[in-house]
């Protein structure tokens, strides 16, 4: 079955999608409906705004990437920036830019993984604008959230002899996109072919259907832990490593045998010969917290589930490191993700 948009109009594709939103955060005041939406938030609070702007063929690959978990992801990555601010999620607008390509069907899907992570996530659907496209999808997500004013976390905040944390492990999303651009390419021509996952899931859900690390943000509230600095790893450690020591004016060591790595992406970085650490340092895409505590929370984190200590904070001049297992010393490089790069 497939409608074409045009059948429905803008206005009537914004009504079937955002049907039946019931809002679920005392500060939104009024949500889709309107010319703008209201929000009141507490007086003791701060609000934090971010936006990502998502392209067809540049951060996606509809070949391989199903629309509701397009959808998913898109909301999900907004929430991550927030919680990395150590806010918590409230509202999200969404604008899409849809080409000819698309039916009603395709846009209900991609906005079922939207108000899916929603769903999840405590955050209400408060707006947003829809626009035809000639070159594909484009989908543009602003999210808002509150911390209060004592708590909100920047990048610039890390001291000498602070400890380096992370949550989760790194490099899966990026063998799970490997796998994917290795299948797309057996399979081109090939419409019977079935590819084969089995015992790779881990890697393609942390690629297709990121979370964001919500539950680390509790834990630290849970211990009484505000962190000196923190972002989420979005374009890989080294490169998040870098803007905190850059902004806060230090150096840092991390050692390669602390770095947490899952299995699969290690058996997986052997099958592609690439080199392991050089995918979790520079893979990009996990959306793990990266953070920084004093020394006196040491206790408290390193008993934390799910958070790995990794290196310290040196003064500036000592340089930014990654210390291998045999102890030489190997200045860090932002060999991230760049949207911007040429290719």
């Amino acid at each position: 079955m497939r409608t074409e948009i045009a059948s429905i109009g803008e206005f009537g594709l914004i009504d079937r999608l955002t049907d039946k939103i019931e809002l679920q955060n005392s500060s939104s005041k009024l949500g889709v409906g309107d010319d703008a939406a209201v929000l009141k938030f507490e007086e003791d609070k701060e609000v934090l705004v971010t936006t990502d702007l998502l392209m067809e063929g540049v951060h996606f690959d509809l070949t391989y990437v199903p629309l509701k978990h397009l959808g998913y992801k898109s909301a999900v990555v907004n929430f991550s920036d927030i919680y990395a601010m150590n806010g918590t999620p409230r509202q999200i607008t969404v604008s899409l830019a849809i080409s000819k390509r698309f039916s009603i069907e395709d846009m209900d899907e991609l906005y079922s993984g939207i108000r899916l992570a929603c769903q999840q996530y405590g955050v209400d659907i408060i707006g947003g604008d829809t626009t035809s496209s000639l070159t594909g999808l484009a989908i543009s997500i602003t999210c808002i959230g509150d911390a209060a004013k004592d708590k909100i976390v920047y990048r610039n905040g890390a001291k000498d002899t602070d400890l380096i944390c992370v949550s989760g492990d790194l490099g899966a999303a990026y063998m799970g996109l490997q796998l994917l651009e290795r299948e797309k390419v057996v399979l081109q021509g090939e419409k019977d072919i079935q590819p084969d996952f089995t015992g790779k899931e881990y890697l393609l859900e942390r690629q297709l259907k990121p979370e964001a690390r919500k539950d680390i943000i509790e834990k630290l509230a849970e211990a009484n832990i505000v962190p000196t600095s923190m972002m989420d790893v979005s374009d890989g450690l080294s490169s998040e490593l870098m803007h905190i020591c850059k902004q806060s004016h230090t150096g840092c060591r991390v050692y390669e045998e602390q770095i947490p790595i899952d299995y699969q992406t290690a058996v997986t970085a052997e099958e592609f010969n690439m080199n392991l650490t050089t995918c979790a340092m520079n893979g990009g895409e996990d959306y793990e917290l990266l953070f920084t505590v004093p020394l006196a929370d040491h206790e408290k984190v390193a008993n934390m589930e799910g958070v790995k200590l990794i290196g310290h904070i040196t003064k500036p001049e000592l340089g930014c490191l990654l210390v291998t297992r045999d102890g030489q010393e190997f200045e860090l490089k932002a060999q991230g993700w760049n949207p911007l790069q040429e290719k």
